[in-house]
């Protein structure tokens, strides 16, 4: 029985879980290139019983699931992957199990890129590698307002650093109440007052139907121009084309972004060329503590599914 892990970047999962803990026959395979066609991951994947996914690098519509004959068991890091079809994997007899992972990396990797705008940390290093000195002049923090989009769990770790910055702090999401909002310290505002007043806004929903597009042209036309935009929850969250023409227009100070529609991000895309815009290539779960977990967590599930009793299965609905 083989077990192919997909997409794992920096060819590391072999050595970070006890995949030797399993029974003997059990081989583990490490993938860590990335197919777009749906043709050629179905032909790849076409001999395995298990599936090892890292989050939603790989799409598991309906009609890859009908590709995949011998698939049994699909394991994906998190335990929420919006790019599995959970109906079509029942319908097809496939159990898909999932794992924990923390949260506070994507908030620390948050404030990573809020310092590297207000202070154009990355400009600067460049710029020291081509011998220059000092070309920007950076903002503070402290008085200026984080607007938060989203306070759930990564949103509460934000507010939390962000008072300890002595900042402003207040938030808005369609289910927020000001009871909620006060327990975290935070001041519920309307929607356009926290694109309004936002000197820092964060994004920090999960990926829905209500909330695609949530950031579109109307939300960035309301945002001061000396505002920037930080993005590490989900890229379809914010309508792309709407900020690039905000970018490019410089109707906003700047963005950060670690999350795009379409990943890995193409390398002639026109963010790439954007001088106000600071990318990094979704790393904020990407630490050495959750790889250990996922991947750790990951074996524990596939051991349990050739038990016969499957732990932490994801279901639709």
């Amino acid at each position: 029985m083989q077990i192919a892990i997909l997409d794992d970047y920096q060819n590391v999962a072999l050595s970070l879980a006890p995949w030797s803990s399993l029974p003997p026959e059990v081989r583990a395979i490490s993938f860590h290139d990335t197919l777009r066609e749906e043709a050629a991951v179905a032909e790849r994947l076409r001999p395995f019983e298990i599936v090892v996914a890292m989050r939603e690098r790989t799409p598991f519509p309906r009609s890859l699931f009908e590709r995949l004959p011998n698939l049994k068991l699909l394991v994906t890091t998190g335990m929420r992957n919006a790019a599995i079809d959970l109906a079509a994997a029942a319908a097809r007899q496939v159990t898909v199990c999932g794992t924990d992972l923390l949260g506070y990396p994507t908030a620390e990797l948050a404030w990573g890129l809020i310092l590297g705008l207000a202070r154009d940390i990355a400009g600067e290093a460049q710029g020291m590698r081509q011998g220059g000195w000092q070309t920007s002049l950076g903002v503070g923090l402290r008085g200026k307002t984080l607007g938060l989009l989203g306070l759930g769990r990564l949103g509460s770790e934000m507010a939390g650093i962000g008072k300890a910055f002595q900042m402003k702090v207040m938030a808005w999401s369609p289910n927020l109440t000001a009871e909620r909002a006060a327990s975290a310290g935070v001041e519920l505002v309307a929607k356009d007052s926290l694109f309004r007043e936002a000197d820092f806004l964060s994004v920090h929903m999960v990926l829905g139907e209500r909330s695609r597009g949530l950031v579109g042209a109307r939300e960035l036309s309301l945002m001061k121009p000396s505002a920037y935009l930080v993005n590490t929850s989900r890229g379809p969250i914010v309508d792309e084309a709407a900020l690039l023409a905000a970018l490019e227009a410089k109707a906003i100070a700047g963005a950060a972004l670690d999350v795009y529609g379409e990943e890995p991000l193409p390398p002639a895309h026109p963010l790439r060329r954007l001088g106000n815009v600071l990318l990094t290539p979704h790393l904020g779960y990407v630490t050495l503590e959750n790889y250990r977990l996922a991947y750790g967590q990951a074996v524990e599930d596939i051991a349990a599914f050739l038990r016969g009793a499957p732990i932490r299965v994801l279901t639709a609905g």
